[in-house]
C-alpha cells in the first residue's frame, strides 16, 4: 500500500507503546508509517523512531478542574484538529489509527471529517472517554480484553479482539519456563509501580513483610521499584527487619526480572497487565484508586477471573492484609505454578499481527474488507 498509515497516540506510555509496536510491525511489512502525538511524547524514548516521522500537534485534556482549564483544553483540541486537517491533507493516509488519550482526538476527528477510514485501539477493559467520543464514526474498534465495558450498543458490532501489543523483549519471557518454586527454596518477589514506583508499595510492603514468619522472610528475594525520593527510606525499612532488598526507581532490565519472578505485586494499568499475560507471571494486582472510570479495577478483575492474579483494592492494602495474602500464596508453590499457566493463557502473543491485519484490511487498496477476528465476547480456544 503506497499511502501511509497514521498512528495517533496520546503522549503517555500506555498509548504510545502499542502504537510503537504496531509501527514496527507495519514497517516490517513495507508500509510507510507516521505518528501524530503531543509534546509529552518527548519524554519517551521511541525506539525505531528514525524509521518513521513523528508529528506533534496542539492538544490538551478537558478533564482538568476549573472552567478556564476546561475551556482552554477544548480550544486546544479545536486548534489541534485544524493542525491535523492540514497535516492529513498533505500526507494523504490510507488509514488513521487512534490509540486513545486526548491527543488522539484531533487526528481521528480530522480523518473522519476527510472521509479517511479510522480504527481505534482500546488498551483497557473499559472503553476510554476519547475512544467513546470517536467510536460512532470509526470503522473498527480493536480491543485488548475479550469483554470491554462502556461500549454503546450501536458500536458493539465494530469490536474485534486483537489483544494489546507488547515489546518483543517482554514477549520473549513467554518462552522461558516459570521458575521452580520449591516449598523450601528461594522465592523472588518483584514489586513494580510504573517507571516512578507506587508510594503505597513503599509505605506498606516493608511493614507487611516484617509480619511474615521468619523462615518465610529468609526465603524471599525482593526487587522493588520506588519513587526516587523513597528509595533510601525503603532500603532502610528492609534493613531494619533484616531483609536484603534491591530498591531502584527504574528497572531497565524488566524482562530479566520478570523471568525470575515467582510473584509480582503491581498496579493494573493496561501495559502492565499486557506484559504480565505475555510473560506468564502471576500477580497481586492493586488497582490505582483514581484511575479514570476505574478502568484499572476492570483490568484486574478480568485477569483475576482468568485465574492468573489476585486483586487487592487499594483501600484494603494494609500491612496485615498483605502479610496474610503473601503468606497464603507463597506457601502454595503449586498454586503459583497454576496461576502462571493461567496468566500465560490469558495473553495474546500475536496481538501486534492481529492489529496490523485489522488496520490493513480497512485500507482502500484492500477494499476495506474486515478480517475474521474473534469477537471480544468469544472465549479463547
Amino acid at each position: 500500500m503506497s499511502r501511509p498509515i497514521i498512528l495517533a497516540a496520546g503522549g503517555t506510555g500506555g498509548h504510545l507503546f502499542p502504537a510503537q509496536a504496531l509501527a514496527t510491525a507495519l514497517l516490517a511489512r513495507d508500509h510507510s508509517v507516521a505518528l501524530i502525538t503531543d509534546r509529552r511524547a518527548k519524554a519517551f524514548e521511541m525506539g525505531g523512531a528514525s524509521d518513521f516521522a513523528i508529528h506533534r500537534i496542539r492538544a490538551e485534556g478537558i478533564n482538568r478542574p476549573g472552567i478556564s482549564a476546561k475551556l482552554g483544553g477544548a480550544m486546544s483540541l479545536g486548534l489541534g484538529t485544524i493542525d491535523a486537517l492540514a497535516l492529513l491533507r498533505r500526507l494523504k493516509p490510507g488509514v488513521v489509527v487512534g490509540f486513545g488519550g486526548y491527543p488522539s482526538v484531533p487526528s481521528v476527528v480530522a480523518a473522519q471529517l476527510l472521509g479517511i477510514p479510522t480504527v481505534l485501539h482500546e488498551q483497557n477493559a473499559v472503553l476510554g472517554r476519547a475512544n467513546r467520543l470517536l467510536a460512532p464514526r470509526a470503522r473498527m474498534i480493536a480491543t485488548s480484553f475479550r469483554e470491554t465495558l462502556m461500549v454503546r450498543a450501536g458500536d458493539r458490532a465494530k469490536l474485534a479482539f486483537t489483544g494489546n501489543p507488547v515489546r518483543p523483549d517482554i514477549l520473549a519471557v513467554r518462552n522461558t519456563p516459570y521458575p521452580p518454586a520449591e516449598i523450601d527454596g528461594k522465592l523472588s518477589l518483584l514489586v513494580t509501580g510504573g517507571s516512578q514506583g507506587a508510594t503505597i508499595f513503599s509505605d506498606v510492603l516493608p511493614a507487611a513483610l516484617a509480619l511474615l514468619p521468619e523462615g518465610l522472610r529468609a526465603r524471599l528475594r525482593i526487587e522493588q521499584q520506588a519513587r526516587p525520593e523513597d528509595v533510601a527510606r525503603v532500603e532502610a525499612a528492609y534493613a531494619d527487619i533484616g531483609m536484603a532488598a534491591e530498591v531502584q526507581s527504574f528497572f531497565a532490565d524488566m524482562p530479566a526480572r520478570l523471568t525470575r519472578a515467582h510473584l509480582v505485586i503491581c498496579r493494573s494499568g493496561a501495559s502492565t497487565v499486557a506484559e504480565l499475560t505475555a510473560a506468564g507471571r502471576p500477580a497481586v494486582l492493586v488497582p490505582y484508586l483514581h484511575a479514570m472510570d476505574d478502568h484499572q479495577t476492570a483490568n484486574a478483575r478480568a485477569i483475576e477471573d482468568a485465574g492468573g492474579a489476585w486483586v487487592m483494592p487499594q483501600t484494603a492494602f494494609c500491612a496485615k492484609s498483605v502479610a496474610d495474602r503473601l503468606e497464603m500464596l507463597l506457601a502454595m508453590p503449586q498454586g503459583l505454578i497454576v496461576a502462571a499457566e493461567k496468566m500465560r493463557a490469558a495473553g495474546t502473543p500475536d496481538a501486534v499481527d492481529l492489529l496490523a491485519d485489522l488496520v490493513l484490511a480497512q485500507a482502500p487498496a484492500n477494499g476495506g474488507v474486515n478480517p475474521v477476528l474473534p469477537k471480544p465476547q468469544e472465549k479463547a480456544a
